[in-house]
């Protein structure tokens, strides 16, 4: 999720710069309200556990794209089924994006322990390759958005600044202590509304359980379609969050995001659009050297289960109270 929502700022940034340049998006149809607000953009699903599935699918989506007559192909993917799309493209120009795997390699042994360059960034170089310059510096982002009626009764209607909260991640070694979090959530929510986002089933259940035993805490994990999700995070004041899919819809709706880091590190280059390392609480790298462990946060060395808790509650309310 997070890598798709880094494509939405370069493109509308495309799209504001190229007014004139038809760009259609290929992606899972889940994703579909990332882009819909987004001038000059067609988005095609790529239905790939159904009639896109395997490699007579991508042949057949291959076919279905060709009709509309594009010109160039950016692959800001780079995996398995765009190379495969590539060469069903033949006769068409394709840049794929560059990910750096040899140098985030390098990050991840502890051989060069410096910024590499930022996901965003990688995906304009693919852009400049086929001969458009997309400048990034000055960025727009859409209006907030409206919010149902149903989910306003539910978060209420003060004029308390809201502050979103997205505990969990794909990994564990990326997921700030439940109950150091609850620390955080107590605090903050004496002066603000506190909004916990997350997954449905036992990520709902365990924030459930948290909101009702706080006041102004409310749990919207499993309640929202993508769109809803999208709505209300575009009118939070600021979102707290792991490095996470999360982190990355907030900072694409132009909302300030802080984002925790456990076994990975921003200088692979996954901080959430427009934002500096100021913006990130860190593990003790001098307890734990060998963060990061992995680019995803998938690598989990013995002991480091712990590096997590290096970063006290105190740390994430010192700097959400900054950034309020």
């Amino acid at each position: 999720m997070g890598d798709v929502a880094m494509t939405v700022p370069v493109l509308r940034a495309f799209a504001e710069q190229y007014p004139k340049v038809q760009l259609t998006v290929l992606t899972k149809p889940f994703f579909r309200p990332f882009f819909r607000d987004i001038p000059n953009v067609e988005v095609f699903s790529a239905e790939i556990n159904g009639q896109h599935k395997g490699v007579f699918g991508l042949w057949k989506l291959a076919k279905q794209l060709k009709k509309r007559n594009f010109d160039v192909v950016a692959d800001l993917h780079n995996v398995l089924r765009s190379k495969i799309l590539k060469f069903f493209f033949f006769g068409k120009r394709v840049v794929q994006i560059n990910k750096g795997r040899q140098e985030k390699r390098a990050l991840v042994n502890g051989q060069h322990f410096q910024q590499l360059k930022t996901t965003h960034q990688r995906y304009v170089d693919v852009f400049e390759k086929l001969g458009f310059r997309v400048d990034l510096s000055q960025p727009t982002f859409p209006r907030k958005a409206n919010i149902s009626p149903k989910y306003l009764d539910i978060i209420g209607t003060d004029n308390q600044p809201w502050i979103g909260v997205a505990p969990f991640a794909a990994f564990s070694g990326k997921m700030y202590p439940i109950h150091l979090m609850t620390t955080v959530l107590e605090k903050l929510a004496q002066t603000h509304k506190v909004i916990l986002f997350g997954a449905g089933n036992k990520e709902s259940n365990t924030l459930e359980s948290i909101a009702s035993s706080l006041n102004n805490v409310v749990n919207l994990a499993g309640r929202l379609s993508l769109e809803e999700e999208m709505d209300i995070i575009s009118n939070l004041d600021l979102m707290i969050s792991m490095d996470s899919g999360n982190a990355h819809i907030a900072a694409m709706l132009g909302v300030k995001v802080i984002t925790v880091w456990g076994v990975t590190h921003p200088y692979a280059g996954f901080l959430p659009f427009h934002h500096d390392m100021d913006s990130a609480v860190l593990a003790n790298r001098t307890k734990f050297p060998k963060i990061p462990t992995s680019v995803y946060g998938n690598k989990m060395p013995a002991g480091y289960e712990l590096a997590m808790a290096t970063i006290t509650p105190d740390q994430i309310i010192k700097k959400a109270q900054e950034f309020l």
